[in-house]
């Protein structure tokens, strides 16, 4: 695949994602109503990877429309979100308003280099549902590794590549683990409200565990931890059941599949 094609692919990316915005911001998914009134929108995870960030300067990656990051700033740090999408950088700085909060947005592709974010950065973040949009993660963990200060923290979550292995119903594995192919999708809706009127094309890429975590450390990044867990946070999927643990699981495949990981990994000291 082509630069020409790569930037069509993205393009094709930003549109949609302009288009899903309009949805979620008005959707129950997202229910900005309960996070204007000061709901966190982290989930478990997040909070645990990422620690005490009172006083941290941290970078948001894909990062929607900031939910997350304002939720971070509200926890004491100091935030700047990065989104390709320029509908989702507008409606993150009304949702900025509207919480009286504190931050900076950028609109951006992650894996286009932005010097003036370079060694300014505690930590930086992204999670769930990123990297799929990516077709080469070399580039995106070559600006991590920029935009962190000597001795900061990556902190990533994100679904478990597993998933994406298969159907959208759950029945059989339709693709490969590995990033041998790019996957072309008409969705009706959005994973946030799949009855809207309107069908989305996107272009995603699946990333197996290895490659993501030689991307980071090829880069310089070394890694601190990683975990996997049985479930998600969120039910962005079909044929989803709720445990007790208030995690979603895949009905019938209930603690068989990995859900999400999650990582820390620490950048150059110098």
């Amino acid at each position: 695949m082509d630069r020409t094609e790569h930037t069509r692919a993205f393009e094709a990316n930003r549109a949609a994602w302009n288009a899903r915005t309009l949805l979620h911001v008005v959707s129950e998914f997202y229910d900005v109503e309960s996070f204007v009134s000061g709901r966190n929108s982290l989930s478990a995870l997040e909070l645990e990877l990422l620690g005490d960030v009172r006083g941290k300067r941290i970078l948001h990656l894909q990062c929607h429309f900031g939910q997350d990051t304002l939720s971070l700033a509200r926890m004491g740090a100091e935030v700047t979100g990065l989104d390709l999408s320029d509908t989702a950088i507008d409606e993150a700085r009304k949702l900025t308003a509207r919480c009286g909060l504190k931050a900076e947005w950028v609109i951006g592709n992650v894996i286009d280099h932005v010097p003036e974010l370079d060694g300014i950065f505690d930590i930086v973040f992204t999670s769930f549902g990123t990297v799929g949009w990516l077709p080469d993660l070399k580039p995106w963990a070559a600006n991590i590794q920029r935009y962190l200060k000597p001795g900061g923290r990556f902190v990533f979550v994100e679904f478990h590549p597993v998933l994406w292995m298969y159907d959208n119903d759950f029945t059989h594995p339709a693709y490969s683990y590995f990033n041998r192919e790019r996957i072309v999708e008409e969705e009706q809706g959005s994973y946030a409200d799949r009855y809207a009127e309107i069908k989305l094309s996107s272009y995603c890429w699946n990333h197996d565990l290895a490659e993501v975590l030689s991307a980071l450390l090829d880069n310089g990044l070394r890694l601190e931890r990683i975990v996997e867990i049985d479930g998600s946070p969120h039910d962005c999927f079909n044929n989803t059941v709720k445990g007790d643990d208030g995690l979603y699981r895949i009905k019938g495949l209930e603690g068989k599949l990995p859900m999400v990981y999650g990582l820390v990994a620490m950048g150059s000291t110098h």
